[in-house]
């Protein structure tokens, strides 16, 4: 008897504060419930914390105005949030230390604008793990002004991106600043319009991906880094598809601007194939810089030129 009331106090301790406070949102450090996600990050002031979010389908949203904190679902893929936006931007909009997001589900982002989105990032560092962003205008936006890290791993993106209900275009993601971005172990795929991966940033890393454009519509450049930028984009898997708005390259560098170097930019190991329809004859990179690429060896499918300058 002893050692089975030993076993069920250790269990207790062990299970999830999420099940403990019988609330969706639950911050892990006190055990402290809430039914309204906002109420739950406004609780964390400027602090530290992690808000556990059980299983469920949520039509709530978020503004975070301080502090570090981490949205973290009790089961990946399980906590699902679609079309309520905050200050018609996203479901988080994040602009407190830091933040993190970790196996959540975003779908159905759709807003006036054109950047309906799952993350609107406007301070602080950002990891995104473990997450999707579904059929919506955006999937991650924002940036501002700093060396803000962003990084993302092991996500997909699917059904995402515009350029026919406003002015300007949207995109599976559209980060800028003066700091960092890393995507890794990700997938992208279905696009709507727009490209893949649009960074206004000076230092990439960009490794490990698929982009899949096959069933992509009204798409553009899988990667775009409009105003330049050093770093890395390796060991990515590309497949270029038949619905191509702008199918004339798969990766584009300081097509606007040359604000950032870009001279010794590495691209290399990365594998590219057209789908059958393809439009032919796109360059793999297509270079408006004017430097120094470091381009290694890609292996590249009929059709596919492996350099353009323009």
């Amino acid at each position: 008897m002893r050692m089975t009331r030993a076993i069920l106090a250790l269990a207790l301790i062990a299970a999830p504060a999420v099940a403990q406070s019988g609330k969706p949102f639950t911050i892990a450090e006190t055990g402290q419930g809430f039914s309204d996600l906002q109420e739950a990050v406004s609780s964390v002031r400027m602090g530290t914390a992690t808000i556990l979010i059980a299983p469920g389908v949520y039509r709530q949203c978020a503004v975070q105005q301080g502090g570090r904190i981490t949205f973290k679902a009790v089961q990946p893929g399980t906590a699902i949030f679609e079309k309520e936006a905050c200050e018609d931007k996203a479901a988080l909009v994040l602009r407190g230390q830091g933040s993190a997001v970790d196996g959540l589900v975003f779908r159905g982002y759709s807003v006036s604008d054109g950047n309906g989105a799952g993350i609107r990032t406007e301070m602080g560092d950002l990891t995104v793990t473990n997450s999707m962003f579904l059929d919506s205008q955006e999937g991650i936006l924002g940036g501002e002004p700093t060396g803000q890290k962003i990084v993302i791993d092991r996500s997909t993106f699917s059904g995402l991106g515009q350029c026919d209900q406003t002015v300007n275009c949207s995109h599976a993601i559209y980060i800028g600043s003066n700091g960092s971005v890393t995507v890794t172990n990700s997938r992208f795929e279905r696009g709507t319009g727009g490209h893949y991966v649009k960074l206004r940033v000076p230092n990439v890393t960009i490794t490990d991906n698929s982009f899949d454009d096959t069933a992509g519509r009204k798409t553009n450049y899988m990667i775009d880094l409009p105003d330049g930028a050093r770093g890395s984009i390796a060991r990515n898997t590309f497949v270029q598809g038949k619905g191509k708005e702008n199918s004339s390259g798969l990766i584009v560098v300081a097509a606007e601007n040359r604000t950032f170097p870009s001279a010794g930019l590495r691209i290399a190991d990365n594998d590219a194939r057209m789908a059958p329809g393809a439009p032919g004859n796109p360059a793999f990179v297509a270079d408006l810089s004017h430097e120094r690429l470091n381009l290694g060896a890609n292996r590249l499918g009929p059709g596919i030129r492996p350099f353009e300058t323009r």
